[in-house]
């Protein structure tokens, strides 16, 4: 008995670090799958040249269509508004979405910017479509001396709506002087840096092969 004992909390123990490990594994996703980024004018490639966003660049390393759905100026409220007529049309395979560093900039309230990025998890989950969150830099005295730091409630609305989150990217490349056009865009060069990233991060998921 105690030998039976031992076999069956040691794949428990393991299923349970698979869990905290926050990389569940999903469906890899075909060339050709239709993705959807939605987002602010990081997500649209405000500071580079048409075509050198990182959707289009994503849709270069792998070979998935990825549907730009960034608008430049947007605010978390206005991107949720966006989402279902996006999701109608393009019945994307996997939505991520980028929104926020607008309503920090207009000093929104954080409740609502936690509720209308939630709005935003939960529509596309009830559409039965995985979704990545990304988060973005927030008004910080860190980004007041280059070294700009993703906003806290990225990681808490992860947890809370049980979504994968891209962490740090915007806000390492943000920092990064080569890498930006002004203070919170990025150049082409960083676009692709960021696009790599993303397509690292999906292949942990298991979307990307």
């Amino acid at each position: 008995m105690l030998t039976r004992r031992r076999f069956f909390v040691l794949p428990l123990g393991l299923l349970a670090l698979s869990a905290c490990s926050g990389k569940r594994k999903y469906a890899a996703l075909p060339a050709g799958s239709t993705v959807l980024a939605l987002g602010d004018s990081l997500t649209y490639g405000y500071g580079a040249a048409a075509g050198n966003g990182y959707p289009a660049q994503l849709a270069r390393l792998t070979g998935w269509k990825v549907v730009n759905g960034g608008v430049s100026g947007d605010t978390s409220a206005q991107a949720s508004a966006r989402l279902p007529a996006l999701m109608r049309q393009h019945r994307p395979a996997l939505v991520l979405a980028g929104i926020g560093g607008n309503d920090f900039l207009r000093k929104i309230p954080e409740a609502e910017t936690r509720s209308n990025i939630g709005n935003i998890l939960h529509a596309v989950k009830a559409d039965s479509v995985p979704v990545v969150l990304v988060a973005e830099p927030y008004l910080s005295l860190g980004a007041l001396v280059g070294m700009p730091s993703d906003h806290p409630l990225y990681a808490d609305l992860a947890d809370r709506y049980d979504v994968p989150l891209l962490s740090d990217a915007w806000s390492d490349i943000l920092g990064n002087k080569d890498l930006k056009s002004d203070q919170i865009h990025a150049n082409a060069e960083g676009y692709r840096v960021f696009a790599e990233k993303m397509r690292d991060f999906l292949r942990e998921l298991g979307f990307y092969r």
